[in-house]
């Protein structure tokens, strides 16, 4: 059967998570992932959503889902993000990726976006070799920078010092 690409729904948000999960277990962070399918669904499906997000189904079975969201580059304007495309270990393979990175350019094409960016991990030789296979370049020279749930608060504690 063929793979349809789609927008995710309301009710696709538990199978959404359960693909994070698998993606979290992959990147070696299984215990890593704090998010609920009723935050997905509240995040998602609000009147000013934070994300959007695509599906990829097989036989009717969700396989795969890109995972994305607007930013702003005060170089560039516009630009999507793309957070997770992922794709059911057992699924890959089958042209799912392929499908859901093609779906994800032709949405940040439609929106009218300056650029598409994603982050890879750098052990992940097979993602990062698909990406070039599809035109990104990978930027080695850039460091990704997080402040966690506990950095905020700590920044915000010693504010108040």
């Amino acid at each position: 059967m063929a793979i349809k690409i789609r927008k995710a729904t309301y009710n696709d948000m538990p199978d959404v998570l359960e693909l994070i999960k698998e993606l979290a277990h992959f990147e070696r962070e299984p215990d890593a992932v704090e998010v609920t399918v009723k935050e997905l669904q509240a995040d998602g499906f609000a009147t000013n959503p934070a994300f959007f997000c695509l599906v990829a189904e097989k036989n009717n079975q969700i396989q795969g889902m890109a995972l994305m969201y607007m930013r702003y580059s005060t170089w560039k304007g516009k630009v999507l993000h793309l957070e997770d495309l992922i794709v059911k270990n057992d699924a890959r393979g089958a042209g799912i990726g392929t499908r859901l990175f093609d779906a994800v350019v032709k949405y940040g094409s439609k929106l009218g976006v300056k650029r598409i960016s994603w982050v890879v991990l750098d052990w992940n030789h097979t993602a990062i070799e698909f990406y070039k296979k599809k035109g990104a370049r990978v930027l080695d020279d850039w460091a990704v920078v997080q402040l966690d749930e506990r950095g905020i608060k700590n920044y915000i504690d010693n504010l108040s010092q």
